[in-house]
């Protein structure tokens, strides 16, 4: 009797084992649980973040069209006390009424020049409402790491266009005038030139980052 193993004590050492790894089981449980909460708390702020950026960039992008359109648009590249000037027409002020006129065709308005401005300034609000078309549909149809590459690549395209519009503009035309100065419509030009030269690093950087 001395060298068997009681049946009672034996079956004590079996509840206790199961007890033993039933306590464990739950701990494991209860583990797993909190570094689940843990971590969807941990990625909550990130996407709200994504989103915060996404807007932002959104913005930006929509900002920089709607400056390409007014310097394209309005009238007012070039300007007096009695004239104002865009890359379409010209408005002279004769007795308080504004009346358009057409642009010179003298030497100091050269054709080609004012088509290459004209020709610019329109590709680049193409070129820019494509881009924010594109980076819309892309956050839908592909796959990270190919996102925003096309954006970047439009942007960058009417960032392109403007500078050379504008600088054009600045290099050509009205150089031997002694009396105006440019417009608001010239320098919302360069600003948005800024701008969309901005927005398309940022398409850049963030393919990069969404590819790692």
């Amino acid at each position: 009797m001395s060298g068997q193993t009681s049946p009672i004590i034996s079956l004590s050492c079996d509840l206790t084992c199961a007890v033993h790894y039933f306590s464990s089981g739950l701990q494991k449980i209860h583990l797993d649980r909190e570094q689940a909460n843990w971590t969807s708390t941990e990625r909550l702020p990130l996407k709200t973040i994504m989103l915060i950026l996404l807007a932002g960039i959104f913005l930006l992008h929509l900002t920089g069209i709607i400056l390409l359109l007014v310097a394209t648009i309005d009238n007012a590249w070039w300007v007096t006390n009695t004239m104002s000037t865009d890359v379409w027409s010209r408005w002279i002020l004769d007795n308080g009424i504004w009346n358009n006129t057409v642009l010179p065709t003298s030497s100091s308005y050269p054709s080609e020049y004012l088509q290459a401005v004209q020709a610019s300034s329109i590709l680049a609000c193409i070129f820019s409402i494509l881009g924010l078309f594109v980076f819309v549909g892309q956050l839908f149809t592909l796959a990270k790491g190919q996102r925003f590459t096309f954006s970047g690549i439009f942007q960058l395209l009417a960032c392109l266009c403007i500078m050379i519009a504008a600088s054009i503009y600045t290099d050509i035309f009205h150089k031997s005038e002694s009396s105006g100065w440019y417009g608001h419509c010239f320098i919302l030009a360069w600003i948005s030139f800024a701008f969309t030269f901005i927005s398309s690093i940022i398409y850049f950087v963030l393919r990069k980052k969404t590819r790692e």
